[in-house]
C-alpha cells in the first residue's frame, strides 16, 4: 500500500527542513541576509501558497516548545536530582533559542520519556526526508520545480523518486528519462540513481535515461561523476567524469562507452523533437510508443534493424510514419493498436 500525503502534509515536512537548516533565521519569512541559501529559501515560500503557512506554523511550534523547555527540565531536575545536568533557563536568549531540529526533536523526545506533558509536534514535521514521487504516462512531459531551486524536465513514462534529506539531496531513476538543470550545493550534493549507477552533480545541466537496463547520461553544462551504485548486482566498471559535451553509455553487459556528442540533440525531446543518428528503427518505433497512446507495430523484423538518421517532429504517428515511408521501404495499414509497419 502506497502512502500518500496532501500538499499541506509536504509543505510541513519540507519547512520542518528549512527551519532545521537556517536554524531559525528565515522564522521572519525573509532570508536577505544568508545568502545563496536565503534566496533559495525564498523561492520555496513563493512556490506555492501553503508554504508560508508551513513554515510560520513549523516556527510558532519550535517557540512553544522553548516556552515549555525551562519547566519542563526544572520538572526533569526534580525527578532525577542527582543525574540530571544543569539546565537552561525557561526562556533562552534569542541566539540560543535557533535551535537545530536535532536539538528540537532531542528535548522533546527526553521531556516525553520522563512522563511531562509537552507540545507533541505533527508527524509531518518530523520525518526525516521530503519524498515525493512523480510519473508520467504515454505522451506526458512534466516540469519539476524542487524545493532547492533545481528543475527536472520529466519525459513520457519515466517514473522517479525525489528524496531530500539534510545532508543530500537524491532521485531515484527507477524508468525514464529527465533532464536535471540543479543548483549546485557543496555541502548536499545532487544524487541520480538510476541502471545501477549513482550518477553525481558537480554543478551542472545533464539528462540521464534508463529503459531496458540501458542508462545513457549525457552533461550539456558542467560536470557530473557517474560511479557504480555498490549494489553488487554485477555493475562493475571505473568511475567516469563527465564534462560538457560528453555522453555516456552503459549496456548490460560490455564496458562503458564515452563520447562526444551534441547535447541539445539529446535534449530535443523537451522542444518534441527527436534526433537519431543511425540507430534502428525498432529503437525509433519504440520511443514513438511511448510519446503516442496510438501505438505502432513492425511486422516484419528485418524492418526493425533498418538504420534511422535524421530528425522527426513529434506532431503525430501517421504523419511521422507517412514522412518515414519516403525514405525507407515500409507502409502503414491501420491495426487494432493503430498503426502495423510492413514491407513496401
Amino acid at each position: 500500500m502506497t502512502e500518500s500525503h496532501s500538499p499541506q502534509d509536504e509543505a510541513r515536512a519540507e519547512a520542518s527542513v528549512w527551519l532545521a537548516r537556517l536554524g531559525g533565521d528565515g522564522k521572519a519569512l525573509g532570508a536577505e541576509g544568508l545568502g545563496d541559501e536565503g534566496l533559495v529559501f525564498d523561492a520555496w515560500l513563493a512556490a506555492a501558497p501553503q508554504n508560508s503557512a508551513a513554515y510560520a506554523e513549523a516556527a510558532a511550534l519550535l517557540d512553544e516548545f522553548d516556552a515549555h523547555a525551562g519547566p519542563i527540565a526544572a520538572q526533569l531536575d526534580t525527578l532525577t536530582p542527582a543525574a540530571a545536568p544543569r539546565r537552561a533557563p525557561a526562556r533562552r536568549p534569542a541566539a540560543r533559542r535557533r535551535a537545530s531540529r536535532g536539538w528540537w526533536m532531542a528535548g522533546a523526545g527526553a521531556a516525553l520519556a520522563a512522563g511531562l506533558a509537552v507540545v507533541v509536534m505533527p508527524p509531518a514535521l518530523v520525518r526525516p526526508a521530503s519524498v515525493q514521487t512523480y510519473v508520467t504516462a504515454k505522451g506526458q512531459h512534466q516540469r519539476v520545480a524542487l524545493a532547492d531551486g533545481s528543475v527536472i524536465d520529466l519525459d513520457a513514462e519515466t517514473r522517479l523518486r525525489v528524496s531530500f534529506r539534510g545532508s543530500e539531496r537524491r532521485v531515484a531513476l527507477a524508468e525514464g528519462q529527465a533532464i536535471f538543470d540543479v543548483v549546485h550545493d557543496a555541502k548536499r550534493p545532487f544524487v541520480v540513481e538510476a541502471g545501477g549507477r549513482l550518477v553525481r552533480d558537480v554543478g551542472t545541466q545533464f539528462d540521464v535515461r534508463a529503459r531496458g537496463g540501458e542508462l545513457t547520461v549525457t552533461v550539456a553544462r558542467g560536470r557530473v561523476e557517474v560511479t557504480p551504485d555498490g549494489s553488487g548486482e554485477g555493475v562493475q566498471g571505473q568511475d567516469v567524469l563527465l564534462g560538457p559535451g560528453q555522453r555516456l553509455d552503459v549496456a548490460p553487459s560490455g564496458a562503458p562507452q564515452l563520447s562526444t556528442v551534441d547535447p541539445q540533440e539529446t535534449f530535443s525531446w523537451r522542444s518534441g523533437r527527436l534526433v537519431y543518428r543511425a540507430q534502428p528503427l525498432a529503437e525509433v518505433v519504440a520511443d514513438l510508443n511511448r510519446q503516442f497512446v496510438e501505438q505502432t507495430q513492425i511486422a516484419d523484423p528485418q524492418l526493425a534493424r533498418l538504420p534511422i538518421t535524421g530528425v522527426i517532429v513529434l506532431d503525430n504517428p501517421r504523419a511521422i510514419m507517412a514522412r518515414l515511408s519516403l525514405m525507407l521501404p515500409i507502409r502503414t495499414v491501420p491495426s487494432e493498436k493503430g498503426l502495423l509497419l510492413l514491407r513496401k
